[in-house]
């Protein structure tokens, strides 16, 4: 289980909990295998479609990708338009747009991070851009929603009350 007592800076009332069991280690324990790719994604005319027979080669090109062949330098630049598009689409009131930019400027950072582009110092400064976009982030939907009078709140308060 993961528990958040906050979520961007933000203190979580109640606190939360999270099951941080994948779909595919379930499936595993469901089928009895030892390997993802071993799971039965399908039975077809020729028989059984495994986990590995989809997915497989997908692995091993993005990994070559991702650990070999990523461009540094536009990689860097991605990151750079990704957070400053984010923090462009939260001045403008769109905090949604700007989740996306975030969550594009994390995995950037983390191709980063596989091909070793980044010092230790490096590391540590992409984590915190990446941390305080996604903290400002929470912060402006915290605001859309809380101007909208959280309406699921309501929705929530009418279903309990019948």
């Amino acid at each position: 289980f993961t528990y958040f007592q906050q979520v961007g800076g933000l203190d979580c009332r109640p606190v939360s909990g999270e099951i941080t069991y994948g779909l595919e280690r379930i499936a595993m324990y469901l089928q009895e295998v030892e390997s993802v790719y071993e799971l039965a994604w399908t039975v077809g005319a020729e028989g059984v479609v495994t986990y590995g027979d989809v997915f497989h080669q997908n692995e091993v090109e993005q990994s070559t990708y991702n650990f070999e062949q990523a461009d540094v330098d536009a990689l860097t630049s991605w990151f750079e338009t990704c957070e400053r598009e984010g923090q462009r689409l939260i001045a403008a009131g769109l905090p949604l747009p700007a989740y996306e930019q975030t969550l594009k400027a994390s995995h950037t950072f983390n191709l980063l991070d596989s091909r070793h582009a980044l010092s230790v110092g490096e590391r540590q400064r992409y984590i915190l851009r990446v941390r305080g976009l996604a903290r400002a982030v929470a912060q402006a939907y915290f605001a859309a929603r809380e101007a909208l009078g959280f309406p699921l709140l309501l929705n929530t308060a009418k279903a309990a009350n019948g």
